[in-house]
């Protein structure tokens, strides 16, 4: 197990009616403004109920935050917090929203070009280059990216996906009630479930190093998510299964399965660049590259694919190869009992846009991808050919 460093002082309120915590939370004195994306949290009540618990609070709306959320959206919002002596943000919607909002908390009073923050890639920004960071709690709504408990947001611009990561832009509190997603569409809550799975094994499936909790912990995720996933795509209302779900999701991408282990991050590295170019859904590219990513790399990723394959999948039979196919075609067939598509083909992408990813790739420098840096764009166009 490698070293490590670990830290996380967000504070989780679970569970239904949970949101009364605010109250407490907020400073008495703060004026606050609420971000969110579009109307659900309005239509559904959800921003009422947020409105109520602040009580007596001054209190600003800055709603339209888009999924994948855009630099220039973002950068009005931070106009609004200087104009408005901001002193705490509340977030209300899914990880787009917490993202976007993280970006605010930085962008805000940073004296330089704010797509400076943009191009430090997984270099964390620290507050020597931020002068003040506006502090921020998140109500979650759509439990997927596990924003509401990291430093990690993915901010849009110029046609690509941007890495933020600051320990400055933890939520200082999340509220996790799971009554908030009985109203999401379906293909939001299967989106969350594969968003949620890839993220822990692009942290589970890389090479073994012995780090046996660590392990343990993401197998315990990837089966709970198997156990519940097409539960909780269909039944909207059953609040044991969405818990599960919302704190899977939080889990997967809370730092605690990552600590001492490589990370890949492949499959989210080009899964974004199909999102900018061709708008597909976040989990939706996700679903389409993970099981090429599988293939593809099977010979370095090798003792950890049959360590999942055995101790996920319950495949203890059959050559190395033939473990290996028969995981990846369950994980193949997990996502489409989601009702997800699993080739880029689906979404009528053609063999002859394949350069553009590539292209795109490399021109955001990611030419050396996975846990060893063997994934080049050459063999980031062979995953996309695997994946039509």
């Amino acid at each position: 197990m490698y070293n490590f460093e670990f830290y996380n002082p967000t504070r989780i309120l679970f569970g239904k009616g949970k949101v009364e915590g605010i109250d407490r939370l907020i400073p008495a004195d703060a004026k606050v403004l609420i971000t969110y994306g579009g109307g659900s949290v309005k239509k559904f009540g959800i921003l009422d109920q947020v409105k109520t618990h602040l009580g007596n609070r001054k209190v600003v709306e800055f709603g339209g935050i888009e999924p994948n959320p855009h630099y220039e959206t973002l950068m009005k919002a931070a106009e609004v917090v200087r104009n408005e002596n901001i002193d705490f943000i509340l977030a209300v919607g899914g990880g787009s929203v917490i993202d976007g909002t993280k970006f605010i908390c930085l962008a805000t009073y940073y004296k330089g070009d704010a797509t400076d923050l943009l191009r430090r890639g997984f270099r964390p920004i620290t507050a020597d280059i931020v002068e003040k960071v506006v502090p921020f709690g998140a109500v979650l709504t759509l439990p997927a990216t596990g924003s509401e408990m990291n430093t990690g947001a993915v901010i849009s611009y110029d046609h690509g996906k941007f890495p933020v990561m600051s320990e400055m832009t933890y939520p200082k509190f999340s509220v996790l009630d799971p009554t908030y997603t009985f109203s999401l569409p379906k293909i939001q809550v299967a989106n969350g479930i594969v968003d949620a799975f890839v993220h822990t094994v692009e942290q589970y499936t890389t090479f073994p190093v012995d780090a046996r909790i660590q392990d343990r912990m993401a197998e315990g995720i990837l089966q709970t998510l198997i156990e519940i996933g097409e539960t909780s795509v269909n039944e909207s209302d059953n609040y044991d299964v969405r818990a599960n779900h919302m704190w899977s999701a939080t889990m997967a991408l809370n730092g605690l399965i990552a600590v001492g282990v490589p990370q890949d991050w492949a499959t989210h590295m080009i899964g974004h660049e199909l999102t900018a170019l061709f708008g597909i859904d976040h989990g939706q590219t996700l679903a389409v590259i993970y099981p090429a990513v599988m293939d593809v790399c099977r010979e370095q990723k090798k003792a950890k694919l049959l360590q999942y394959a055995e101790r996920v999948w319950k495949i203890d039979s059959g050559s190395d190869n033939e473990r290996i196919d028969l995981a990846i075609y369950k994980t193949r067939h997990f996502f489409e009992s989601l009702g997800m598509k699993t080739r880029l083909s689906a979404y009528g992408v053609t063999a002859d846009q394949l350069g553009a990813v590539v292209q795109a790739l490399e021109k955001h420098g990611l030419t050396a991808l996975s846990e060893n840096q063997s994934i080049t764009p050459e063999v980031s166009r062979e995953i996309l050919q695997r994946a039509l």
